[in-house]
Parts: structure tokens; sequence; C-alpha cells
């Protein structure tokens, strides 16, 4: 069915797609032509007989800048699940005869990628050089629509996750406390109560990641609403203001170490906590390269606890 309808193109249409893809994202064909190590023309030419097979345009051009139009976009996402799926398919057919090497796409959400993730690539690359890991770190929401779509090779997310087209395996536990300036009145308390907690300002993570919907769990937990709540969209920045005396937070034990151990943070006595939730790898195919066998190897073996891991 494709050599009849691309019958007037002599390349594998994978190339193509790349190349159409890399001008969509860099919105310019000279900025495109250097990325791909081609000229500008070449690039101008396959993005010509690319639109006339598909049979539409698919990019509007200005003097300034080359933009998707609405055909473009579904192209757009088509081609990067494709690509994807070619690539995967390419490593699978290679990993028969080589040993773990290669590209492995890693997903994180923002406790995980931020925390831990760097000490495991860490033994990862001590192990096996010749595995080239690249990282994307986002909320959960986000990191799952990418697995979903072939963008990453697994995802590693936090608390509960339902996805029927994803396989979700739980692999280590991730605990949560509440923690306050070590100057805050709060951290003066022996113990603290829920009365305590509603009128505190809480700073929380976005809606769509694991630790606003762990925070979330806790509110119901204790059958309380905070008076008011401020939100940002990675922990970083919530650390900080908290630190500040901005107000409390939930967080994980894995992101405080460091403000503990300096006595920055205080983790609060509330009866009830710490909080546990499940950090878990989401894939989309059961087929996997080496490289990311031995990843998930890893993962399952290294006995992931912010209490067990040596400074």
């Amino acid at each position: 069915m494709i050599s009849k309808r691309y019958k007037g193109v002599k390349r594998p249409m994978d190339q193509y797609l790349q190349v159409f893809v890399m001008v969509a994202e860099k919105q310019n064909f000279s900025r495109a032509a250097e990325e791909l190590h081609m000229t500008q023309p070449a690039v101008s030419q396959y993005i010509r007989a690319f639109e006339e097979n598909i049979g539409i345009r698919l990019l509007e051009r200005t003097n300034k800048y080359v933009q998707l139009n609405k055909a473009g976009e579904i192209v757009y996402h088509h081609a990067k699940e494709i690509l994807g799926l070619y690539t995967k398919m390419q490593h699978l057919v290679d990993d028969l005869t080589h040993k773990a090497k290669g590209e492995l796409t890693i997903g994180a959400s923002y406790t995980f990628g931020e925390y831990v993730l760097p000490h495991v690539l860490t033994v990862l690359q001590q192990k096996y050089p010749e595995i080239d890991p690249s990282v994307t770190i986002a909320n959960t929401a986000t990191i799952a629509e990418l697995v979903t779509s072939h963008q990453l090779d697994i995802g590693i997310v936090e608390g509960r996750f339902k996805d029927k087209e994803l396989l979700e395996e739980k692999f280590a536990e991730d605990l949560m406390v509440v923690v306050a300036s070590a100057h805050h009145r709060l951290a003066r308390k022996k113990v603290v109560t829920i009365s305590d907690l509603e009128e505190e300002i809480w700073v929380v993570r976005e809606q769509g990641s694991g630790t606003r919907e762990a925070t979330e769990k806790v509110f119901r937990q204790f059958l309380f609403s905070p008076k008011k709540q401020i939100v940002f969209s990675s922990t970083q920045p919530i650390k900080e203001a908290v630190e500040a005396g901005l107000g409390i937070s939930l967080l994980s034990k894995w992101a405080i170490q460091k403000e503990i151990k300096n006595k920055d943070l205080h983790i609060l006595n509330i009866k009830g906590l710490p909080f546990a939730r499940q950090f878990s790898l989401i894939t989309k195919s059961p087929f996997q390269t080496k490289a990311l066998e031995v990843f998930i190897d890893l993962l399952r073996e290294g006995g992931l606890s912010p209490d067990n891991r040596k400074e």
C-alpha cells in the first residue's frame, strides 16, 4: 500500500518523517538543515515531496518562520509516534546479536527524576557505559502521555496510576512527610494536631503531579481542607518557600535529605504519618531492548530508600 502511494519517493519514509519533524520543531528550514547536517535546498526538497505525497500542504511559510497548519499538526503528532516505534524496532532487532547499548529514553516525575534517578544513572553508566540515557522530567500525567505515544521507552511515576494502555509495575516505596521551616512555630511542638494543619498555608504542587495527589489524600485522610493553598510546578521552589516560612508542605523524604541534614527544614510529628506511596515504572510494549531490561533490573534490585542512601 505504502509503496504505491509513495511510488515517486526514492528514500525510506522515516527520512521524510525525520526531516518534517525537525522543521516543525525548529520552525525554520535553515536551523533544521543545520541540525540534520543537510543543505537548506535539500530540506526544502524533502518537505515539498512529502507534502505532494501526503496530498495536502502541512506548513505555512513566511519570511520569518515556518508553522504547522491543522493538517501539519495531525501529521506531526503521528510522525513522532511512528519514529518512536521505528527506533524501538531497530533497537530490538539489533539487541538479538549485541549487548546492552544505545539510546535509552527515560521519563520521570519530579521527585524521582530530581532526587533518585541521578543515583540510579550513575550505577547504570558504571556497569553499562555504552548505554546513552536521555531524561525527561515532568509531572506524572505528562510522562504517561509521552510513554503512551512511544516518545519515551519507560516512565517512572509516583502514586496511584491507572491506564489500560500501559504496563505498570510497582518497584519501591516512597515516604511522604509534612515539613516546615526549622524556625516555624509548629517545629517547636512535640505533636502537631489537625487543627494546627488546617490553619496553615499549604504550599502544594500542581494538578497532575503525584505529590499533589498524595497531598490531597492526606487532606482526605485527616478530614480537613487548608484555608489557603499556594501552587508551584516543581519541588525545589516549594522547599525554598517552606524554608522561607511561607507555609508547610507534604514532600517525599527523598526530596528533603539535605535540608533536614542542614536543619533548614523540620519534619512535623503528626500521628498517622508518614504517608506511604509507591514508585511505579510504566512501559507501552512488552518487548524491551537490552538497555531497557538492564535499567529495569537496576530499579528492581536497588533497595531504594532515602534512609539507605550512602552520603
